[in-house]
């Protein structure tokens, strides 16, 4: 998973993808956020990324020419996103419906997850709950960073306020912190 290599999801709830692709975006961390990609429209720019990963929930609910795009970055871009592709079916009955180009399917078969294979379910149940776990840990240090923040600059006589600002009818406008000295 820590690789370029691109992978082909196929089977299970996209909720199962998803969480798949979320464990794989953790190794790529540093290179920026996970990307989703729904829509043909969104497809383009999500592949010009040079780093990164790229989540397609089921790519057989895009058109071949997207599928072609996907294709082409596999097979010219030296820098570009891991790709993880899912497909909410199997392999065969996709390529039997049309829905799944051969080549994008030749360009993946090197990584092929199906995750109805016996134990796997159980696998991303694990993962999804690891990765719950590892964000209520996060969440629970950014918010002692900012109580100790906090503290900090109320020993130095800094109150900090967070609230709405009092807004006009012509323009609203943001919450924003409000420091005074005490």
């Amino acid at each position: 998973m820590a690789n370029r290599v691109s992978v082909l999801l196929t089977g299970g709830t996209e909720d199962e993808r998803r969480t798949w692709a979320m464990v794989v975006s953790r190794n790529f961390l540093q290179e920026g956020t996970l990307v989703e990609v729904r829509q043909n429209e969104q497809l383009a720019e999500a592949l010009h990324r040079p780093r990164g990963v790229v989540f397609i929930p089921d790519v057989g609910r895009l058109s071949a020419a997207s599928q072609g795009l996907i294709v082409r970055c596999l097979q010219t871009q030296e820098e570009r996103p891991k790709l993880v592709v899912g497909l909410s079916g199997g392999v065969e009955p996709a390529r039997g419906k049309g829905t799944l180009r051969e080549d994008l399917l030749y360009r993946l078969h090197r990584a092929h997850v199906d995750l109805t294979a016996e134990g796997m379910r159980e696998r991303v149940a694990q993962r999804r709950a690891q990765l719950a776990a590892d964000e209520a840990v996060r969440k629970a240090e950014a918010e002692r960073q900012a109580a100790e923040k906090t503290a900090q600059l109320k020993a130095v006589g800094i109150s900090v306020r967070t609230g709405r600002m009092p807004s006009s009818r012509s323009a609203p406008r943001t919450a924003s912190p409000k420091v005074t000295r005490g």
